[in-house]
């Protein structure tokens, strides 16, 4: 059962993440694959806009006692499952049980990780359906602040480098001081998550939400609903052009915090790589993308990915070549 939930299933509901998955080392894929598939599976009920909000947080909440230990009571997301339109989330509701008996497997010093780091994740899908509970696209609910987006990336991904940095260190180098690292691991994730925020404006719009606070938009004499319309660009531009900084510096502290890990770790280095490549050049894409016209998507190719994966396993050798991908990828050296 666990091979198959860790292997067949997380191959299924993690697209390109599973490209990192394996090849993290063995002694922490395990609880990574875990932590992973338990954040999906809150993830997905979190998405499912067809179930009201209240029965939503209803079911997060009962996931997220069970995963903390809080709860003995058996879950069924039957119904949920049912709502779902991709086969994969479907197995992945009707299986939850399965998935948090996993956690019983592990050491309970590893449990605690995962349970901790799913806390904050649960804690910032429910804060997210809460703030964005009546918006629509005729009613684009914003965020208020840069001190919200910032709790924001934290809670969904900037805590994932954290819990990340924290398995490393106890399985891989336990003599390191992980604790110098902590700060670019939580910048790392935070990075990660802004990519993903740049380039689905179209999407959270037409649901009705707007990461971009209201009063940054509003200092441009607009407002989130002018968003919708593609020829507002222009006068967007100077503020998405700061979030995309904002992006690619916390990217780039993503990288230093990869050239800090141990050398040997070769694999934890290279699972670390791809995702801040595949981030900076989609950046670089966007920089000169059409990222409010909902009928252009900007993504980076599979043949991108391809060519990225193959440079950086074929440049690791060469320590100068290997650590100047990043500023090569922004065009900086």
């Amino acid at each position: 059962m666990r091979s198959e939930l860790l292997s067949s299933l997380l191959k299924e509901v993690s697209r390109s993440f599973y490209l990192t998955m394996r090849i993290l080392p063995a002694r922490i894929r395990s609880q990574i694959g875990t932590a992973y598939l338990l954040a999906r599976t809150t993830d997905t009920i979190a998405d499912t806009g067809v179930i009201s909000v209240d029965s939503r947080l209803s079911a997060l909440q009962q996931l997220r006692e069970k995963i903390l230990g809080t709860s003995s009571a058996a879950i069924n997301f039957g119904a949920l499952a049912k709502n779902q339109s991709l086969p994969a989330e479907r197995v992945l509701l009707e299986r939850a049980e399965e998935a948090v008996s996993l956690l019983d497997g592990f050491s309970e010093a590893d449990r605690q990780r995962i349970r901790d780091v799913l806390d904050i994740i649960t804690s910032g899908q429910e804060l997210d359906l809460k703030r964005f509970a009546a918006a629509t696209a005729n009613s684009i609910v914003a965020l208020q602040s840069d001190a919200e987006l910032d709790d924001y990336t934290y809670r969904v991904a900037g805590c994932v480098g954290e819990f990340w940095t924290k398995v490393s260190h106890a399985h891989l180098f336990p003599k390191l001081n992980a604790t110098e690292l902590l700060p670019d691991s939580i910048r790392f994730g935070k990075g990660l998550q802004l990519v993903n925020i740049l380039r689905d404006i179209p999407r959270d719009l037409r649901n009705g939400r707007c990461y971009f606070p209201e009063p940054r938009l509003r200092q441009l004499s607009l407002t989130p609903a002018d968003l919708l319309k593609p020829e507002t660009e222009k006068s967007f531009r100077p503020l998405y052009d700061e979030y995309v900084a904002l992006a690619e510096s916390h990217l780039q502290a993503g990288w230093r915090y990869t050239t800090s890990l141990p050398r040997n770790q070769v694999r934890l280095r290279l699972a670390c790589a791809w995702p801040i490549l595949i981030g900076l050049q989609t950046l670089e894409k966007l920089k000169n993308g059409r990222v409010l016209d909902p009928n252009h998507t900007i993504k980076v190719t599979r043949r991108d990915v391809r060519r990225i994966v193959v440079r950086s396993v074929t440049t690791y050798p060469f320590k100068n070549r290997w650590e100047s991908q990043a500023c090569k990828a922004t065009h900086q050296c």
